[in-house]
Order: structure tokens, then C-alpha cells, then sequence
């Protein structure tokens, strides 16, 4: 299969003061077309720095990453820009649905933002709440859904503009067991069903359970790889 996501001998390096503080030292990983692969480890293992820097939100101290086949650490702050809009979809734990809106509007935000069409946006729109299962609540605001609802129109709205790679960060860490085990079946049915390719960071065993690799860090390396 083809692979979507690589990375090289990735190391990054925060200084406070004198002071270096190692997130990730030499991480080697590939991501296949179709995967979903779960990034577990503790607290301060460097999870969230390798999403971040997979999603080009932050830069490497040394390697590569390569998206598609392409190197993305050669590119400026515009092209990425474009690319993040384009090819990659960030669901986060604390969902960042804007309180206003209402979820067929948080859906639609990112396609108003590449300039898709209204009639097909709202098409797009529609199409993806009612994949996460709430054609019914479409027009609630935030305040008016529970967690596990608001986050699978997070979902939803990562989905909008059809990225190729879907990166998730503690994608349930504020919701309970039961509603853990929903956001996590309907997250892998819609990633598998779009065609996508997800890595999803969490510290959670049941979050796992919906992967088909798990890379365990720990000390800013990849320790142990599990295939399910």
C-alpha cells in the first residue's frame, strides 16, 4: 500500500533558557493509505509534539516528514498553509467548535474557508453530520449537545474539505467510557469510509482498541510496535 505519512530520524528540541528539553529523539515511522494508527505513551513521551509536527503546526529540530510523498519540512509558512487546508483534518479533545455557530455551520466553516460553493458545502455539510449520525441535531448549537455530539461534529468538520490524512489529539479525553467506545466506532467507520488515513495520540487502552497499529513512545522514541 501506498504510504501517506513518513517520518525520518525526527528529533525536536525545546530550550527554556540553558535549559534543553528533548520531545522526540529519532522517531522512524510510516503510515499506510487506509491505517489508523494510535500513538500511546505517557505524559511528556512526546505525543503531541509528533502530531504537531506531522500536521505541520510546528517544525523539527532535525529529519524529515513526508506527506504524500513529499517533503514538508522544505516548504514555506504560505504552502503550508494550503496544504493543512487541502489534505489534513484535526480533530482535537477539546473539540474548538465555535459556540455561535450552529453544527451544519461548524461543519461548513472550513469549506466557506477554501471557497467551496454554498450549495455544495451545505451538501458536504448535511452528508457528514448525518455519517456521525446526527442529521437530527444539525441545527443545535454547542451548548446544546452533549460532549460525545460535540465531538463527532468535530469529526464531521474535519471531514469537510475531504483531507487524505486526519490527525486526532486525545480524541476522547473528556468524554466517559460509553461515549469513548461511540466517538471512537463512528471515528473509524468515517475515516474508512472517506478513504482516509488517520493517527490518532492517546494515552487511553480503549482508544486503541479501534486501531490496526499501535507505536507506544516513550522518552521520545518508538519503543514497541503492536499490530492489531
Amino acid at each position: 500500500m501506498e504510504t501517506i505519512i513518513e517520518t525520518i530520524d525526527l528529533h525536536k528540541v525545546y530550550r527554556l533558557g540553558r535549559i534543553e528539553i528533548h520531545a522526540l529523539r529519532g522517531v522512524n515511522m510510516k503510515v499506510k493509505k487506509g491505517e489508523i494508527v494510535c500513538v500511546m505513551g505517557p505524559s511528556g513521551s512526546g505525543k503531541t509534539t509528533l502530531l504537531n509536527i506531522i500536521g505541520t503546526l510546528d517544525k523539527p529540530t532535525k529529519g524529515k516528514v513526508f506527506l504524500e510523498g513529499q517533503d514538508v519540512t522544505k516548504l514555506s509558512e504560505k504552502e503550508l498553509t494550503q496544504l493543512r487546508r487541502k489534505k489534513i483534518g484535526f480533530v482535537f479533545q477539546f473539540h474548538n467548535l465555535l459556540p455561535v455557530l450552529t453544527a451544519l455551520e461548524n461543519v461548513e466553516l472550513p469549506m466557506i474557508l477554501a471557497g467551496v460553493p454554498r450549495e455544495e458545502r451545505l451538501k458536504r455539510a448535511k452528508y457528514l453530520l448525518k455519517l456521525v449520525g446526527l442529521e437530527d441535531r444539525m441545527h443545535h448549537r454547542p451548548s446544546e449537545l452533549s460532549g460525545g455530539e460535540q465531538q463527532r461534529v468535530a469529526i464531521a468538520r474535519a471531514l469537510a474539505n475531504k483531507p487524505s490524512i486526519i490527525l486526532a489529539d486525545e480524541p476522547t479525553g473528556e468524554l466517559d467510557t460509553e461515549n469513548s467506545k461511540k466517538v471512537m466506532k463512528i471515528f473509524r467507520e468515517v475515516v474508512i469510509n472517506e478513504g482516509a488515513t488517520a493517527v490518532v495520540v492517546t494515552h487511553n487502552p480503549l482508544v486503541a482498541e479501534f486501531a490496526h497499529r499501535i507505536l507506544h513512545l516513550r522518552d521520545g522514541k518508538i519503543v514497541k510496535e503492536e499490530i492489531r
